[in-house]
């Protein structure tokens, strides 16, 4: 049985501001079978090859640590600035409403590593270049990215495809 995906998430209009149409996932993280189902067609359209699910902050760790636990792979946390306890790098990037910084830890990515990014949602892309940008500058390869949900008319897929990164989703919400 396929689960409607798309009906456990709720959207709450005017969050974080007027104008914003906030996908809130909690709704389909509290469903055991809508979760379940999730990460596994997360992870069918994942590359096998990989060393890494890198999670962007903070919806990105739970589907990052689940889907690396079935793709026999270590999870890497991007996070967001000040967060990290040891030495950090970092890459700034814009949000569709302001801007923000994410880091990792140095040494966090061996060198050649295979990195596979897995956020909830992309709408500008602007995480997801930025968490591309910080594995790529630590040695890593970026082996192709996997969203919950993707705003088309946003265009962060469009951004990462144009960059030659291998890009799926499994939604697709219309306007912002």
């Amino acid at each position: 049985m396929t689960i409607d995906l798309k009906s456990l998430i709720r959207t709450i209009p005017d969050y974080p501001r007027r104008g914003i149409r906030f996908r809130d996932i909690s709704t389909l993280l509290t469903d055991p079978a809508g979760f379940g189902d999730a990460v596994e067609r997360m992870v069918s359209l994942a590359p096998r090859d990989i060393d890494l699910v890198a999670g962007i902050e903070a919806r990105g760790f739970l589907f990052a640590g689940a889907m690396a636990a079935r793709l026999d792979a270590g999870v890497l946390m991007i996070r967001k600035s000040g967060k990290l306890p040891g030495p950090a790098m970092g890459a700034d990037y814009a949000l569709e409403y302001g801007a923000d910084r994410l880091e990792m830890h140095q040494n966090s990515v061996p060198k050649d590593a295979r990195v596979l990014i897995v956020d909830d949602l992309i709408a500008t892309g602007g995480t997801a270049i930025a968490a591309t940008k910080l594995i790529e500058s630590a040695g890593g390869e970026c082996a192709g990215a996997v969203f919950l949900i993707d705003l088309p008319d946003l265009g962060g897929a469009a951004r990462l495809r144009d960059s030659g990164l291998d890009v799926h989703a499994l939604i697709e919400f219309e306007g912002e």
